[in-house]
């Protein structure tokens, strides 16, 4: 009874909260997901797709990176439900080199703000390799949002890898590279739905990984035993990613005071 009164009360709070961010953020739903862009991501135009001449919620590097994360995270519920085993050596070597081409390609991106660092530019940057390496990072941010969830939540845990075998990593880079061609043809009607699974990617993601820490907070770590019992950590982070959403909106607004992304070069 108590465990329902929990549940209830944490979602009559979440839906209070939603109402009041939808009745303050640009309306139709692409208002929406802008408005989740909009809390972390710098939604530059020239680095973003277009639907015809609307920039798309988040810029080509975060598409890639939410839609990679959402990816893996229903590859790996598929695949690897409940297991908590981590990759094989050569799986995780190949996480760092997704890693590492994100971090490189970011900094030669961001080193093109400015002209006079000039000698230090690696090779001129573009929405395609933005939207790859962000997608190979979305891998990372995914799988291991997923592998410590599992970890962390279930009583009975299973060592066998999220994902293993050749052919169960190829299937999801497969499926990457053609989630990343789907977003290169920016055909307007899947990048609309597209720029949705991403937007909502983000929320999803903090979703999780605030769940996470309220089952630290409240030591229930490996108590769970079936997904309706963890219903009401799920309300309160979910709580808590809108709150942060909301907060850095507002912060942003007030700061900028448009919806629009920022104007750099």
């Amino acid at each position: 009874m108590k465990l329902k009164l929990k549940t209830y009360s944490l979602l009559g709070i979440a839906g209070v909260i939603l109402v009041i961010w939808l009745l303050n953020t640009p309306p139709g739903l692409l208002g929406k997901t802008d408005a989740i862009g909009y809390a972390v991501c710098h939604q530059i135009e020239h680095r973003t797709f277009h639907i015809a001449d609307r920039p798309i919620s988040l810029c080509a590097r975060c598409t890639g990176q939410y839609l990679g994360a959402v990816l893996a995270i229903l590859y790996a519920g598929l695949i690897g439900k409940h297991r908590t085993g981590w990759p094989a050596k050569k799986a995780l070597a190949l996480l760092g080199i997704f890693v590492l081409a994100y971090g490189i390609d970011g900094t030669n991106s961001y080193l093109h703000f400015y002209p006079n660092l000039d000698k230090f530019y690696l090779y001129e940057p573009n929405n395609t390799l933005r939207l790859l390496t962000g997608t190979g990072m979305g891998l990372v941010m995914g799988l291991g949002t997923w592998h410590i969830f599992q970890e962390v939540i279930w009583k009975k845990e299973n060592d066998v890898p999220v994902l293993s075998g050749f052919w169960q990593w190829s299937v999801l880079l497969l499926l990457a590279l053609g989630i990343d061609g789907l977003v290169l043809t920016e055909n307007p009607l899947l990048l609309y739905l597209l720029t949705i699974i991403s937007a909502f990617g983000v929320l999803g993601i903090l979703t999780l990984l605030y769940t996470l820490i309220w089952v630290i907070i409240f030591r229930a770590e490996n108590s769970f035993e079936h997904l309706r019992n963890l219903v009401w950590l799920l309300a309160a982070g979910f709580i808590t990613a809108m709150l942060q959403i909301g907060a850095l909106d507002l912060v942003r607004y007030l700061v900028t005071g448009t919806w629009a992304g920022f104007h750099l070069g």
